[in-house]
C-alpha cells in the first residue's frame, strides 16, 4: 500500500517539508474518517483530486504572502482547495466580493468577472484553509477532525523554512494562528474578516494589499499581480 502521504498527489516541496505528518496517527484518523463518510454517501469539498490544491499550486519555496481561511465553502460546486476562491462560473460569495472592494479602493483595480483565484496562487499566494474538507452544507463540519493539526504544521513550516513573506490574519480565527509565525521573519498583517457582518469594522480600508507588495519590493521580491485576468 505504501504510506498515506505517497497515496496523495502533493507537490515535492510540500510532500518533503510534511512527510512525518501523513504517518502521524491524526491522519490516518483523518484518512478513515473520510472515507466512512465518503461510503455513507455524503458529499464532500472540494473533490478529492483539489483537496491539496492550495500546497500543489504553491510550492513551498515560492510562497510570498500567506492568507488564512477557515472552512471550504459548502455549496455545490463551490470549493477547489483555495481559500476564499470560487471555481470558474460560480458567484463570488459575499466575503470575497469584499475582498474585491477593498483591491478596489486599496489599488484601484477593477472589480474582476469571476472569483477564481488561482492567479494569485500560482503567483506565490498560498490560499490555506485550516480545514481542508467539510460536508455539503454543514459548515465547520470537519473542523476537529484533525486538519486543523495539520494545517497548524503547514504554517509553522511557511514560518520557519523561508523569510520576509507577508501573513494576512482576518478575522479572530485567522489571528488565532499567529503563534506559529515568527514576526522577526516575516510581516503579520491583522485586520477584521472581509464577510459582510465584520468588513466595515476594519476590514475595508486595511490597505492589506499595498502593504504586502510595498514589504515584497523592499526584500528584493516581485509584488503580486492583484488582478485578475479573465477566464478563457
Amino acid at each position: 500500500m505504501g504510506s498515506a502521504e505517497e497515496r496523495i498527489k502533493l507537490e515535492a516541496s510540500w510532500k518533503e517539508a510534511l512527510h512525518d505528518e501523513f504517518d502521524k496517527p491524526y491522519m490516518r484518523e483523518l484518512g478513515d474518517f473520510l472515507r466512512r463518510e465518503k461510503a455513507a454517501g455524503k458529499e464532500i469539498y472540494p473533490p478529492g483530486a483539489l483537496i491539496f490544491n492550495a500546497l500543489n499550486s504553491t510550492p513551498l519555496e515560492r510562497v510570498k504572502v500567506v492568507i488564512i481561511g477557515q472552512d471550504p465553502y459548502h455549496g455545490p460546486g463551490q470549493a477547489h482547495g483555495l481559500c476564499f476562491s470560487v471555481q470558474p462560473g460560480v458567484p463570488a460569495p459575499p466575503s470575497l466580493l469584499n475582498i474585491f472592494k477593498e483591491l478596489k479602493r486599496d489599488l484601484n483595480i477593477d472589480m474582476p468577472t469571476h472569483g477564481c483565484l488561482q492567479h494569485w496562487a500560482e503567483q506565490g499566494v498560498l490560499l490555506l484553509n485550516t480545514s481542508l474538507t467539510v460536508e455539503r452544507g454543514n459548515a465547520g463540519s470537519h473542523a476537529g477532525m484533525g486538519w486543523q493539526q495539520f494545517t497548524d504544521r503547514v504554517i509553522e513550516v511557511v514560518s520557519q523554512r523561508r523569510e520576509h513573506l507577508v501573513f494576512m490574519l482576518w478575522g479572530a480565527h485567522a489571528q488565532s494562528k499567529r503563534r506559529l509565525v515568527d514576526p522577526s521573519r516575516h510581516l503579520i498583517l491583522c485586520s477584521a474578516h472581509p464577510s459582510p457582518l465584520s468588513a466595515h469594522r476594519g476590514f475595508i480600508g486595511n490597505g492589506h494589499f499595498g502593504r504586502a507588495n510595498r514589504f515584497l519590493e523592499q526584500h528584493g521580491q516581485a509584488p503580486i499581480d492583484w488582478r485578475l485576468p479573465e477566464m478563457p
